[in-house]
């Protein structure tokens, strides 16, 4: 599997730097060299980037301000000669952060880093959904298995999604209409604006309030209808 990538950088020695490791790397493709962020975001609108190599300090427009500018991010690296941006670079859900100069062995690790995330995003696809009994999430800079009959509810949280199974709390970088589509519309549903839960996990239903152990949920007066229609009155004993 191909990774098609593009090496974002004013300083012309660190992009020839960049282009020269990745060409030793034989599922790393280099579409492009970038001299700042616009040329950069031409390219994006006309070819399916999936990593980019982004520096931070350029001119006109710094990688972070860029990164927060699109609506779908690629992966991203970000290689920089500054070690001040990392907190703020994984706050952004970056794949890696690569502090120049950068050595083959640390540009090896982070490449393929991002061959296993490709990986994984393309073994989570719809298709094979219904044959799967886990996926996997972003936490942090860590992969997390999770099963499906663990799940019991998911909530959006401003930018981020909590995923909450059993046993544990899942924080994840995502949007929560990316988790609504992906969950199975059988045995997952969308109670609130910000939550979405299992519909087998459901002890009971209490006025506007969904009870799940001593875990309590709210069901937002516009969805009520079919909450109880899913949940209740198609599987309701009645005389």
């Amino acid at each position: 599997m191909k990774i098609n990538c593009i090496i974002v950088d004013d300083e012309p020695l660190a992009r020839k730097g960049i282009a020269e490791y990745a060409a030793e790397i034989d599922f790393l493709e280099v579409k492009a060299e970038c001299e700042n962020s616009l040329e950069a975001n031409k390219i994006l609108n006309l070819q399916k980037i999936d990593l980019i190599f982004l520096d931070i300090q350029m001119p006109k427009m710094t990688g972070i301000d860029f990164l927060k500018t699109l609506r779908e991010r690629p992966m991203i690296i970000f290689t920089t000669a500054y070690s001040d941006y990392a907190l703020q670079g994984y706050e952004l859900d970056v794949l890696d952060y690569l502090v120049k100069p950068i050595s083959f062995e640390r540009f090896l690790k982070a490449v393929n880093k991002a061959k296993e995330f490709q990986e994984l995003k393309s073994s989570n696809n719809l298709a094979a959904l219904a044959n799967s009994e886990y996926f996997f999430v972003r936490c942090d800079n860590n992969f997390e298995k999770i099963f499906y009959n663990d799940l019991l509810f998911a909530e959006a949280l401003t930018n981020y999604v909590v995923l909450q199974t059993k046993t544990r709390k899942f924080v994840s970088y995502l949007t929560f209409k990316s988790v609504e589509d992906y969950l199975p519309a059988d045995t997952f549903i969308k109670v609130h604006k910000s939550f979405i839960v299992s519909i087998s996990k459901i002890d009971k239903i209490v006025g506007n309030e969904i009870k799940i152990g001593v875990l309590s949920i709210p069901i937002s007066r516009n969805l009520k209808d079919e909450v109880m229609d899913k949940v209740v009155n198609r599987k309701l004993l009645k005389r």
